[in-house]
């Protein structure tokens, strides 16, 4: 499938599109159309709004009403998207709801499967989608734009058939082309992240995650890759206990950003097991069905890296991803076993389901001699995240409060749902070990989110601003499609890694 797009100042009412995105907002006597499309409105004989009352339509958020365009207006189909109120008068509309608009309204339109030709094969089809949501302002057109790619994207390397490739145009005002590219730069990064994440664990293996990240890498941006031999020669403990009981050894990724202006260093650290089995601490059956997307916080270092790069962001970032395959092979790490962590802090593994914090722990330590102003690690580390916050929502730790909350609060206006939380001194008690620096679990079960943060935060250097990012929530959608988030990998914490490097150009991150 190819998602193509296109801008354009033309008219609503002019749009020669197989469908015709238009806004409904509400209003206190029901729903209307959303400014810029009296064209419309007067092409269909002055009906709109009653037609849209008639059909149903509240102008609610996400709400879906089709409209034929019946010969009255050159797109075939008119597909109108509530986007809720209307913003006060001089504020232009909330960003989120224009993506999760522009989103649904392409996830209905697109992603469906081509017919087939005479000869009964697949043949590649094609629609044109025009986007006529508000999209005046440079913040709305990048968010319209940005929704709409999301919106569009569909998974199909391993189907029969493809997906029909859409032409998609968004209409926005001029000047407005910067923010179109910058939307366009971040959903290519999710829908690489969604690719990488819904790949089957067979065809990709830490060395295939490490290819990609070789592939995908723009200039400006160098990747070093540390093999098997590489890393016990360094000392990475985490990743060669927990890839040694798979026959795909483990490796470390480094991915550097420089910018001749920046005045910070941001790293980022993602937890990249591309399969957890739960190794000889097994999983159950059920619970290992989804457990290709265990790589989800690695990925997304990458593609935050890539886009940082390809948008120009003032801020030198380095990335690294953590790969391994947890495996119960007969060389498999046992618990009861000690590893040394890079930079010789020993760890007694009693649980070797609890391997991200392992990987992550050596990362950290590595991007220790980057010398960053603020390090962010990333990763689907703990089920106890969604049981405290949902399937949607982040858990966010940080070196302090000040810092937790300051980057839960980038990653919300980023369009990514995050809550602080807190550690609590007492649970750090449960990581003591009588035979090594510290465990890998706790005894305890109470406050296992915190816990994994804990065990992280022993290798955050002295001084420098941290957040640790427990994205076991949202980075895997189990359930019905919504917005412009799809059923599979969902491409988390991307927009929120590339916003956190833009305020830390900006100077406005690390906090306190």
């Amino acid at each position: 499938m190819t998602v193509s797009l296109a801008t354009s100042e033309s008219a609503p009412e002019t749009a020669e599109a197989d469908v015709l995105v238009i806004g409904v907002i509400q209003t206190p006597d029901g729903p209307a159309a959303a400014p810029g499309l009296g064209g419309v409105d007067e092409a269909l004989g002055g009906t709109l709004a009653s037609t849209l009352t008639a059909l149903g339509a509240t102008g609610e958020l996400e709400e879906l009403t089709k409209i034929p365009g019946g010969g009255s207006l050159p797109a075939r189909l008119v597909l109108a998207v509530g986007i809720g109120g209307a913003p006060e008068e001089g504020t232009s509309y909330d960003t989120e709801k224009l993506r999760r608009a522009a989103g649904t309204a392409l996830r209905s339109v697109g992603a469906k499967k081509a017919a087939a030709n005479g000869n009964g094969s697949p043949s590649q089809g094609s629609k044109s989608v025009t986007v006529a949501l508000p999209a005046l302002m440079p913040a709305e057109a990048e968010a319209v734009t940005t929704g709409a790619l999301l919106g569009a994207y569909s998974f199909r390397r391993y189907r029969a058939t493809p997906a029909t490739d859409l032409t998609v145009t968004v209409l926005t005002g001029d000047g407005n082309a910067d923010a179109v590219r910058r939307g366009q730069v971040i959903a290519n990064a999710v829908n690489l992240v969604r690719d990488l994440v819904n790949t089957s664990p067979l065809d990709l293996p830490p060395a295939a995650l490490a290819a990609a990240a070789e592939e995908a890498a723009p200039s400006g941006v160098t990747v070093e890759i540390l093999d098997e031999e590489a890393l016990k020669d360094g000392g990475y403990g985490g990743l060669i206990g927990v890839g040694q009981g798979s026959i795909r050894p483990p490796r470390l990724v480094r991915m550097s950003y420089t910018h001749a202006e920046a005045t910070q260093t941001v790293a980022f650290v993602g937890k990249g097991i591309t399969f957890d089995s739960g190794g000889l601490s097994l999983k159950p059956p059920k619970s290992m069905e989804t457990m290709k997307c265990d790589m989800s916080g690695a990925a997304a270092v990458l593609g935050a890296t890539v886009a940082a790069a390809e948008l120009g962001l003032p801020v030198n970032i380095v990335g690294y991803l953590c790969a391994a395959e947890n495996m119960p092979g007969g060389a498999a790490q046992r618990p009861s076993d000690i590893i040394t962590i890079y930079g010789g802090k020993t760890v007694e593994v009693l649980n070797t389901d609890a391997e991200g914090r392992l990987v992550l722990a050596d990362g950290i330590a590595r991007s220790a001699e980057d010398n960053p102003a603020l390090i962010v690690d990333v990763a689907t580390l703990t089920g106890a995240a969604t049981v405290a916050l949902g399937g949607r929502t982040a858990g966010v730790m940080g070196s302090s409060d000040e810092v937790a909350a300051e980057i839960a609060a980038v990653m919300r206006e980023a369009g990514e749902p995050a809550w602080a939380m807190p550690f609590p001194e007492e649970l750090r008690k449960g990581l003591d070990s009588t035979v090594a620096d510290m465990t890998n679990v706790s005894p305890d079960r109470e406050g296992g989110m915190m816990v994994g943060g804990l065990f992280l935060k022993e290798f955050v250097p002295a001084g420098v601003a941290w957040a640790h990012l427990d994205i076991a929530g949202p980075a895997f959608n189990e359930k019905a499609p919504f917005g412009y988030t799809p059923k599979g990998g969902t491409g988390a914490a991307v927009r929120a890694l590339i916003a956190i490097a833009a305020e830390t150009a900006a100077g406005r991150l690390p906090g306190a």
